[in-house]
């Protein structure tokens, strides 16, 4: 059998309760598996690639504590969502890409179920990224205890990752609240999720000091990844940068590239625009991270919904498809002029997904050299964290930028 290595990284964020509110800046302000995977009737019979045999995969489960206290760090999370796929996308190993897929959870929060442990999975893994916004945008804090190993036992069991050693799995969990609250022990939880080969790395919202003694170091030990500390009153720092102006109006190109179809189509096209809405009242900056993110095929990916990216990964689709269900702009087309029509959006979204590429990269070293200008390049937050162990964990299972 072909020996495929895929990259499965769980990114679990438990955001810590009480007085860890991360401050955003300049910030202004249900289980959805079958909206994001669920095929609608008329594709259902369409067999898509089955990823594990096609792709490199990269999964990202983002577990937030919603008790109270926690909007400074939903909206932390909101501010570098983008960041954080934007570092995911640079990754390759042996020169290729893998795909993205990404969960959101909640925790902790007294309106969830206490048979739950307080636990909810808001979204499964899926590629639509703009759901995974649109659910982070839309969380609330309420009350509530956290239980982080609740959480790990949960989130090793209830998500379905690569199985074998080939695979590369991260968990990150992060909080203030002691690390062995729960009838769950940290210990145990782990453990088992180290039989998965999944690293466990560990960010205390406060003191380094506290964070060992409140035993979050000892779950990263146990869990062989990182141990860091985070000021959580440290506020996001947005750099304006001349290629911004131009990368904006490039995701306003990309965005007419997409072509709904099927009953999900038109609401998941408006909800495009809305997400682009939502990064924008974080800042101007953190739009064009968004950008960044929508034109990486690998991460950003629409099947359920746009004909585009559905033909590029079921090339049989426009012939089972019928016609009534295809964006109105083809209803009527043959079947040839449909084809034609497809893959000249497909080659225009090529082009600006290319241009963006090369302006990110330049975005990116205006970005770096200003902080280090500024002395902000060593700044400790929710993102700085979780990149630089990206980088470096990635690196010792040879995946590189």
């Amino acid at each position: 059998m072909k020996t495929l290595f895929s990259l499965s990284w769980i990114l679990i964020l438990a955001f810590g309760s009480m007085n860890c509110g991360l401050n955003a800046g300049t910030s202004k302000g249900e289980n959805s598996e079958a909206q994001a995977n669920v095929l609608t009737p008329l594709t259902a019979s369409a067999t898509l690639p089955n990823p594990s045999e096609s792709s490199k995969n990269i999964q990202v489960a983002l577990l937030l504590d919603t008790s109270n206290s926690m909007d400074g760090l939903i909206e932390q999370a909101k501010s570098r969502l983008w960041n954080i796929v934007n570092t995911l996308t640079t990754l390759k190993y042996n020169g290729k890409s893998p795909e993205i897929s990404i969960s959101l959870y909640e925790y902790g929060n007294d309106g969830l179920s206490e048979n739950s442990g307080y636990i909810r999975q808001v979204t499964t893994l899926t590629q639509d990224l703009d759901l995974i916004s649109e659910k982070l945008f839309a969380l609330r804090t309420n009350g509530g205890n956290e239980y982080c190993g609740a959480v790990i036992s949960e989130a090793n069991q209830a998500l379905k990752w690569e199985d074998g050693s080939a695979s590369m799995k991260l968990m990150y969990i992060a909080g203030n609240e002691p690390f062995d609250q729960g009838s769950t022990h940290y210990k145990e939880a782990i453990s088992d999720a180290r039989k998965k080969d999944i690293y466990i790395n560990t960010i205390f919202c406060g003191l380094r000091d506290e964070g060992v003694r409140t035993h979050w170091k000892s779950g990263a030990e146990i869990g062989e990844g990182k141990y860091f500390n985070i000021n959580p009153d440290n506020k996001v720092r947005y750099i304006e940068t001349p290629y911004d102006a131009r990368i904006d109006e490039l995701n306003m190109d990309l965005n007419n590239t997409y072509y709904g179809y099927g009953a999900l189509g038109n609401a998941k096209k408006e909800n495009q625009l809305l997400q682009d809405t939502n990064a924008s009242s974080i800042s101007e900056s953190n739009k064009v991270n968004r950008a960044i993110s929508k034109s990486k095929a690998n991460a950003y990916s629409n099947e359920t919904w746009d004909v585009v990216d559905r033909v590029r990964k079921d090339n049989e689709f426009l012939r089972q498809a019928a016609d009534s269900e295809l964006p109105e702009e083809m209803q009527g087309m043959t079947l040839e002029e449909k084809e034609a029509f497809v893959a000249e959006k497909a080659k225009e979204r090529k082009a600006i997904q290319k241009e963006m590429e090369a302006l990110a990269g330049k975005r990116q070293k205006y970005i770096d050299k200003a902080m280090k200008a500024s002395g902000d390049a060593a700044v400790d937050d929710l993102g700085k964290a979780i990149e630089t162990s990206i980088v470096e964990l990635g690196a010792l299972n040879g995946f590189r930028k």
